[in-house]
């Protein structure tokens, strides 16, 4: 028992393991893989080009050659399927870098710097966090036309803004521990102890927010896009999609099935990943998982 215990130590960090073993962190991880992998592979295959129109394949029904079925202009539902995958991990990565960099800079503005700054930073912090992030993206959209581009923008900033304000406290309660203290009076810099020390130590809270907002991101580019402010019609998007298919959805109602229940997936796998990567990270949630299903008996 020893040695295994030594190489399950030596394969994975104690979080990776914690979450591994948890239902909820298998099904998210499962899910953003395959999301992962659809969209690397429909990068250079599909079945079908999702965007060729076959009149003669109108409404086909799930079968050979077409495993989902087609829409009413005859495209493969399989393949954009497939395509929108590659929208779905762009908007998520995308609006999830974004929402990394506006979150780190305001929360180290809101912590570090002068009292005015930080205070100037926590009001427009209340400011922003007003505003729903579907409607800053509707209102970029109609100035510069819907886009991607302005999904990934609108939805990183927004959630950026909420990532600030859980880890703006956060990173002034460990700023004010000793090692970081001690760090300053040995010379660190700013710039140098939020690097080495701040970061570090609330990288969990951190990654939780991001997965979560990455969930988000997903669903408001679908929202948006089916609403006509996100990806255009030239786009694969399966927003777009769902839009397009509902619209028939007395005649043929199982089209519509396949792009809701791809972004239903994808967000709850987004969401199970968030909670349990919290329950993984968070040492007092671990270790009360711990001593409940520590066995009586080691071997």
């Amino acid at each position: 028992m020893t040695t295994v215990q030594g190489r399950q130590r030596r394969w994975a960090p104690r979080w990776l393991r914690a979450l591994l073993s948890s239902g909820p962190g298998r099904f998210g991880v499962a899910v953003v893989l395959v999301i992962a992998l659809t969209a690397a592979v429909a990068t250079f295959w599909t079945p079908f080009d999702p965007m060729l129109a076959d009149v003669r394949g109108r409404w086909a029904a799930p079968g050979f050659p077409h495993v989902l079925g087609t829409d009413g202009t005859g495209r493969d539902i399989l393949s954009l399927l497939m395509a929108g995958a590659r929208t779905t991990a762009f908007v998520a990565v995308g609006a999830g870098v974004v929402a990394t960099l506006v979150g780190v800079l305001l929360a180290a503005l809101g912590a570090l710097t002068a009292r005015w700054m930080r205070e100037t930073v926590a009001v427009l912090v209340d400011i922003l966090i007003a505003f729903p992030v579907l409607m800053i993206a509707m209102m970029i959209s109609a100035v510069w036309g819907g886009s991607l581009w302005v999904v990934v923008f609108a939805v990183g900033i927004g959630f950026g803004v909420s990532i600030a304000r859980v880890t703006r406290p956060e990173l002034r309660r460990v700023q004010q521990s000793d090692f970081v203290l001690a760090g300053r009076a040995n010379g660190l810099t700013s710039g140098q102890s939020l690097v080495h020390h701040l970061l570090p130590n609330i990288a969990p809270v951190f990654i939780v927010q991001l997965s979560w907002s990455m969930a988000v991101a997903v669903l408001a580019e679908a929202g948006l896009s089916y609403l006509g402010f996100g990806a255009s019609l030239a786009d694969a998007s399966w927003g777009v999609l769902l839009a397009d298919l509902q619209r028939y959805i007395g005649v043929h109602p199982l089209t519509v099935v396949w792009p809701g229940l791809a972004i239903t997936i994808t967000v709850l796998g987004l969401n199970l990943l968030g909670d349990a990567l919290r329950e993984a990270t968070d040492p007092t949630l671990s270790h009360r998982s711990a001593e409940t299903h520590t066995p009586g008996v080691v071997a």
